[in-house]
């Protein structure tokens, strides 16, 4: 079949079934795009690429399939790099397209040229050039396939402007050939083994869930395996939603805003079962004093985290869900019950809890607590990042994967409000709902005209405390409270703000004002902005400090 590149491009993703692409139109796409229009394709304009780039993400975050940005050339496709950055550390499956100058151009500097595959090489599982018609269609299978399996990511494909009106056979492959590239699903037999045995034999064994729990979908295996052995359950910030936060045995976050019972757990296992994570820095502080008493089983599909950061006894290369499903057949039951009973006494004796009184200002964590309250479990919750986002982990009960969407590895702010309009796409029938915060907000505000004219039914909850407030906290605990540069003063009034875009703004500024807010927010059909005036000084505790072990916690021994 006869073909231009651009019709090209559009039967590819016709044939991967992407049902929606987000985007930015330019010089160098817009081939592309008149091909977009012809063909109709569900397509959300955004206001700036990195909302598109975030959207792409949020899309793909809460429907497990693989995301879709277009951006042009130079600055339209510098502009997805933050977003591109945010789902390689998260291990998000995206495909980034981008418009590129023609192909004689390349090299000379020509207008809006910049070498973006040169550029995202460290931020991309892969990225490619195209320089040849009759190659567009396997590059496409083959981006789409990368993205999506082993362990995920972005995939960037730059397509100069020529190249799109070039007229060519078209042909899409069947199947990929990739000798080079063979993610590894099944665990090894023999390691399986060594791992139900060390099991069995644990007194204190405890399993800490990441992020690789929710992309493999191995969530009800998790807890299976929870339940079959009595094992307490620990999950990081990106597996949040990995197992229910109603469940008996599970213990929270772990880490520098972990909970009593998880730091504590991880600190005194015997064995830690490692399931899709890749301890983080900010679950282990420092590694010279991490869980120095227990033997650790990793299991992670991608090999280079095995033994990264924390040295693995036992690993286990393979896709979590098919290795915990091997692992559930051959397990049997140790002796737990005293440690189960510990860790059960830790979570009653020392819970994450607040005060809100009738008269004091407004506690952000009781914002987000009755959020979960009126919106309830299956809502989707988007966060950006600092100290909202803590609050929002810590006090916003999960009990489903998918469900709580967060930039953790980059930890980039203006992520949660365009992820929101993605997730929003993926589940139009959903409450989708972003906590940000005054600074995260205003990074990525503009994307309030997307939601306005798609009519898409986002609720963004603003937790204003008129400050950087994560940077002022660490500037009053170490730093001596020199609040160097954190202050928002200047901040605009987000009720009028939102009304600008024709969307509905409100306010609450005290505990008596939160209930109405929210309930007036969820009965409306289009987005709405909550602006939530909280206490300017209120941290997130616990906490622990740079450089020290996980059960030195700042306000840990007070709660």
């Amino acid at each position: 079949m006869k073909m231009n590149g651009a019709q090209m491009v559009l039967a590819c993703l016709e044939a991967e079934g992407v049902e929606v692409v987000f985007g930015y139109p330019g010089g160098a796409v817009l081939t592309l795009y008149d091909e977009i229009f012809k063909k109709g394709l569900p397509h959300i304009l955004t206001r700036h690429e990195q909302g598109a780039a975030h959207a792409a993400d949020g899309y793909a975050r809460a429907s497990g399939k693989t995301g879709v940005v277009i951006a042009t050339s130079g600055p339209g496709a510098t502009n997805l790099v933050t977003g591109l950055a945010t789902a390689y550390m998260d291990s998000i499956p995206l495909v980034a397209i981008t418009g590129q100058v023609a192909r004689p151009a390349i090299g000379t500097d020509a207008f809006q040229e910049a070498d973006i595959t040169g550029i995202t090489l460290p931020i991309t599982k892969h990225n490619y050039l195209l320089t040849e018609l009759r190659e567009l269609p396997r590059i496409f299978k083959e981006a789409f396939y990368i993205a999506g399996t082993g362990r995920k990511g972005p995939v960037l494909i730059d397509l100069p402007k020529d190249l799109q009106a070039e007229a060519g056979d078209f042909l899409y492959p069947k199947k990929v050939e990739m000798p080079t590239y063979r993610p590894t699903y099944e665990g090894h037999s023999g390691q399986i083994n060594k791992a139900a045995a060390a099991i069995h034999k644990a007194k204190k064994p405890l399993l800490y869930s990441g992020g690789g729990v929710i992309s493999s979908g191995a969530h009800t295996e998790l807890l299976e395996f929870s339940r079959c052995v009595r094992i307490p359950v620990t999950t990081t910030l990106t597996g949040l939603g990995s197992i229910p936060h109603t469940y008996d045995y599970y213990l929270g976050m772990p880490g520098m805003h972990g909970t009593f019972a998880a730091n504590h757990a991880l600190n005194a296992a015997d064995l830690i079962i490692a399931v899709g994570a890749r301890f983080d820095d900010r679950v282990t502080s420092r590694l010279d004093s991490f869980a120095v008493g227990a033997q650790v089983i990793h299991i992670d599909i991608d090999p280079a985290e095995i033994g990264k950061n924390v040295a693995a006894a036992i690993p286990i290369v393979g896709d979590v869900k098919m290795v915990l499903q091997e692992l559930i057949k051959i397990l049997k039951p140790g002796d737990t019950e005293a440690w189960c009973e510990q860790v059960k006494a830790w979570k009653k004796e020392r819970p994450i809890r607040f005060a809100q009184s009738a008269d004091a200002p407004l506690k952000p964590q009781y914002v987000i607590s009755e959020l979960y309250r009126l919106a309830g479990g299956d809502t989707i919750i988007t966060t950006d990042v600092g100290q909202h986002q803590m609050w929002a982990a810590q006090y916003y009960a999960l009990d489903k994967p998918r469900t709580f969407i967060s930039s953790g590895g980059l930890g980039t702010m203006g992520f949660g409000f365009p992820a929101a309009i993605g997730a929003q796409m993926a589940f139009p029938k959903r409450t989708v709902i972003c906590v940000s915060g005054d600074g995260s907000f205003q990074m990525n505000l503009q994307e309030l005209a997307t939601a306005s004219c798609h009519k898409l039914p986002v609720k963004v909850a603003i937790i204003n405390n008129q400050y950087l407030g994560m940077v002022r906290q660490w500037q009053e605990f170490f730093y001596g409270g020199r609040y160097s540069q954190t202050c928002l003063a200047g901040s605009p009034d987000f009720v009028k703000l939102a009304e600008a875009y024709g969307v509905l703004g409100l306010r609450a500024s005290t505990a008596a004002d939160v209930q109405a807010v929210i309930e007036t927010a969820l009965r409306t059909s289009g987005p709405v902005v909550m602006d939530f005036q909280v206490d300017p000084q209120e941290n997130v505790l616990p906490m622990v400090a740079p450089n020290t072990p996980i059960v030195e916690m700042i306000g840990g021994d007070a709660l």
